[in-house]
């Protein structure tokens, strides 16, 4: 096991030293252990290494709210230890990892199998509602679910040790990194750029995967010019596990063929530490770059995209759809003012963080008395992270200075939305 600085992941590798590497990618909420199963037949071909999300298995609790920023973490990992090229495996939030790999950095990832994966996987609205849960009520109710999420009733019900195995794997995970996960999900979205994966890649699925199932696999296969589909009868999400022999048998297959001598180097011996050609960079300058060519009044760049995706983030993709949605030709004016300049100029300015910017927020609204703002509001302070207990300090102190009243009906407003969002789903 390594040591893990801030900007690296916890890894182990398996296998001979001199064979090329193939990287295994954990699922949210996993441990490399999940993986166990496919070790000793990989093995006896490559030298595989398996790596921990941050916070996951004991790993240091540095969370990372971004796939991009996970992958990075990852190739700073191999570049510390020198591995230059490498084939990736990938299970749900793991496959992701490797997908953006593959359209990021395609000189260093020789093939890819993207398992239980998707372009996107749900909607942000549902994991950022997800951290909300957790936020408020730990781990708990996400780890008694997860066995129905990941496997088959028959074989939950026949391997009871593995699926208090699954339990005890959330249940251990850093809060605060799975919140984070949460949120890189919450951003994933590769659909557009699926046709840029220029890798051989496995797309497999488990026939019962109810998380991500045949569907998002056929879109990745639809999407990706050299992919594959192969789809796991009797599975589930957390296919490696279930059905460890068929899966293994897969990715053997895959990998052994799809390591042609169009990609000889992996078969060469691990290389130095390689620093990424300014080309490859990626940082706030490439994020902000589009919005610049876009001019708004006097020459200042238009707020609007950054507007909408601050909204959408903040409120959520549902309630923004539906205010998008309901406006006309009289309040569409209105919609493109409040998304440029409430949320474009000001939500978008870096001085305050989110969470200050919602604690605000909710102050004016009870000083106005403007409750149905609040309401979705004290929903977005949630997802911002605030805590329930935060709010009510919000609001005691919004008492003092507001007006007893007006807090009164805040609280009300408040208790209902906080309940919604906070009781765990069954």
């Amino acid at each position: 096991m390594s040591e893990t600085p801030e900007n690296t992941l916890q890894y182990r590798f398996d296998g001979p030293e001199d064979a090329p590497v193939l990287i295994l990618g954990p699922s949210l909420g996993t441990t490399w252990h999940m993986w166990d199963r496919q070790i000793p037949d990989l093995t006896r071909t490559w030298r595989v290494l398996r790596f921990d999300l941050p916070g996951h298995g004991g790993a240091p609790a540095h969370p990372t709210d971004s796939v991009q920023a996970l992958g990075d973490r990852l190739l700073a990992t191999l570049d510390e230890i020198g591995v230059r090229r490498f084939g990736y495996a990938g299970c749900a939030f793991g496959g992701a990892i490797g997908a953006d790999l593959a359209l990021r950095h395609p000189q260093r990832v020789a093939s890819l199998a993207l398992i239980a994966a998707s372009p996107r996987f749900g909607t942000a609205d549902e994991f950022r509602q997800r951290g909300v849960i957790v936020r408020t009520n730990g781990l708990e109710p996400v780890s008694r679910t997860s066995p129905e999420r990941w496997f088959t009733p028959g074989f939950a019900a026949a391997q009871p040790a593995i699926t208090e195995w699954a339990v005890q794997m959330v249940r251990t995970t850093d809060p605060g990194c799975y919140i984070a996960a949460c949120e890189a999900l919450a951003a994933f979205d590769i659909r557009a750029d699926l046709g840029r994966i220029g890798v051989p890649t496995l797309v497999l699925v488990g026939s019962e995967d109810q998380v991500t199932g045949p569907a998002e696999a056929r879109t990745l296969v639809a999407g990706i010019p050299d992919a594959r589909l192969a789809v796991v009868p009797g599975a589930s999400h957390l296919a490696p596990v279930e059905q460890p022999g068929a899966v293994t048998d897969l990715l053997v297959h895959h990998f052994s063929t799809a390591w042609t001598e169009a990609h000889a180097a992996i078969a060469a011996p691990p290389l130095v530490p390689v620093i990424a050609p300014s080309s490859e960079v990626r940082g706030p300058v490439a994020e902000i770059a589009p919005l610049e060519a876009q001019a708004g009044p006097g020459g200042r760049p238009d707020p609007y995209d950054a507007g909408l995706k601050v909204r959408r983030e903040v409120l959520g993709d549902a309630h923004v759809d539906q205010a998008l949605g309901n406006s006309d030709a009289f309040s569409g004016d209105f919609q493109d003012l409040i998304t440029r300049y409430a949320w474009g100029e000001v939500w978008a300015r870096p001085g305050l963080e989110r969470r200050m910017r919602s604690a605000v927020t909710l102050t004016a609204l009870v000083s106005g008395g403007h409750l149905d703002e609040l309401a979705f509001h004290t929903r977005a302070a949630l997802r911002n992270g605030l805590t329930p207990d935060e709010i009510k300090e919000i609001l005691l102190q919004a008492a003092v200075y507001c007006g007893v009243p007006a807090a009164n009906s805040a609280f009300k407003v408040a208790q209902t939305v906080i309940r919604e969002e906070t009781t765990p789903r069954e």
